[in-house]
């Protein structure tokens, strides 16, 4: 097989974002744009993948990572000035290389790979991705020969009439022999209005060399789009966003209300889970099969079994288990571990808790870096004190223990197992196992005081 190799172009600022944030980081359905490209391309099993970064590089490289090789492009000169900064990595090695985007995070690997194929099966030097485009304004124009040949790439200020009602363009991704490709990039000029150095260029060069230029048209205009600004920015997260919805849709997942449903890239979810409007679904997150997830839910990096449902409410960075309730409106913060059959009721926050197996809190509590046993019920109101200004301290809480209602349990406490705390306490020492706590003040009943009070009024 042919050693295969890609350079993604992701070296620009992006003036037209008019952001702080590097273009090809902006994010699709919650991953970068670069991150995208790089994802479809990483199924292709390609002997090297090299990133031209430049402005924000460090950025850039830290979110890729060792998915890349990377190389720097200091000034930004141009499309083929880009390519030619990979020249050490790449120059003599025998192969075909693909050169794309990083801001066309639509892009998939199906067409990536048919593309390498067309270009390898036709022994061409370079082929163009290309596609058919209802309105071709401001796109180049494929202009092909007798026999399906590229007879050359024109742009659009530079088309004849006839030229501009040809409606096949140029994707701005190409495949080349890679020797003739690095061959030809020593040979491009910048004498053009902007001085810079274009890739399309060596399309023309290679032509002029008598060199076969052929093209292939993919019959998907939309992963081509490149994201220039906000509004095409929205464009890609709204076809992203129909894509992964009708997969998982297709996978037997039903949503309910796909428009107003989002999902990640990364995301996976089992069968007959039911997905509701306003549901965000984020990062790595997995969900298990018969799952109920919303409405109006974010969920974001979590692992969730099966037959759980969690309504109206927020959940990140943590493990949910099998057959768990959550919610309305209740917080799973980070670092939360809520095992099987557990009960997570109304205004209820969890932060960096393992929760037991069968235990519950079902109404308005507040707990925060907690080991809660199995079978533990937290009456409403139940708060674990975990902060004292400076530090974070644990609460323990054993298996079968009953907090009631409006308890205080100041850390770093245990509460053994079966014991009681008495509703209204505030618990600063440990509960032995089977014990009854109870921490409030004794109530105290002043005889006939409303009626004083009133008298004092009248007078």
């Amino acid at each position: 097989m042919t050693n295969r190799y890609a350079v993604i172009l992701a070296a620009g600022q992006g003036t037209r974002m008019k952001s702080s944030l590097y273009k090809v980081l902006h994010p699709v359905c919650g991953k970068p744009m670069v991150q995208h490209v790089i994802d479809q391309l990483s199924e292709l099993q390609l002997t090297k993948m090299i990133t031209i970064v430049g402005h924000g590089a460090e950025k850039v490289r830290a979110h890729v990572g060792d998915k890349s090789l990377f190389a720097l492009q200091e000034e930004q000169l141009g499309t083929a000035h880009a390519v030619m900064q990979a020249k050490d990595l790449l120059a003599d090695a025998e192969g075909t290389t693909i050169v794309i985007c990083g801001d066309t995070p639509l892009i998939t690997a199906e067409t990536i790979d048919a593309l390498l194929q067309h270009h390898e099966h036709t022994k061409a030097k370079a082929t163009i991705l290309t596609a058919y485009a209802e309105d071709p304004t401001g796109y180049g124009r494929i202009i092909r020969n007798e026999d399906g040949l590229v007879e050359k790439i024109v742009e659009h200020k530079d088309a004849t009439e006839e030229e501009r009602t040809v409606k096949e363009i140029n994707t701005g991704t190409y495949c080349f022999d890679n020797k003739a490709l690095f061959d030809s990039l020593s040979k491009v000029s910048n004498d053009n209005v902007q001085g810079e150095y274009y890739l399309p260029d060596v399309v023309e060069i290679l032509k002029q060399a008598g060199e076969v230029v052929s093209a292939y048209q993919t019959h998907h205009f939309e992963e081509t789009l490149g994201v220039n600004d906000r509004y095409a920015l929205s464009q890609a997260e709204e076809i992203m966003k129909k894509r992964i919805n009708k997969k998982h849709m297709l996978n037997g997942v039903t949503i309910i209300d796909p428009s107003n449903t989002y999902i990640s890239a990364d995301a996976q979810i089992g069968r007959d889970t039911v997905i509701y409007p306003g549901t965000m679904i984020q990062g790595a997150s997995t969900i298990g099969e018969r799952c109920e997830i919303g409405p109006n839910t974010e969920i974001k990096d979590c692992q969730i079994g099966n037959d759980t449902a969690l309504r109206h409410s927020v959940a990140h960075d943590s493990e949910i288990g099998h057959e768990v309730k959550i919610g309305p409106f209740a917080h799973i913060r980070p670092q939360s571990q809520i095992a099987d059959e557990v009960r997570i009721g109304n205004f209820v926050e969890i932060k960096k808790t393992s929760f037991g197996k069968g235990s519950k809190a079902s109404h308005l509590s507040y707990i925060g870096d907690a080991e809660v046993g199995e079978n533990v019920n937290l009456g409403c109101g139940s708060i674990t004190v975990n902060y004292d200004g400076k530090n974070k301290f644990l609460t323990k809480i054993e298996d079968g223990a009953f907090i009631g209602c409006n308890s205080n349990l100041i850390a770093p406490v245990r509460v053994g197992k079966g014991a009681y705390v008495a509703a209204g306490s505030t618990i600063t020492d440990d509960v032995p196992g089977n014990a009854l706590s109870i921490a409030r003040a004794r109530q105290v009943n002043k005889e006939d005081y409303a009626e004083k009070m009133d008298v004092h009024k009248k007078s």
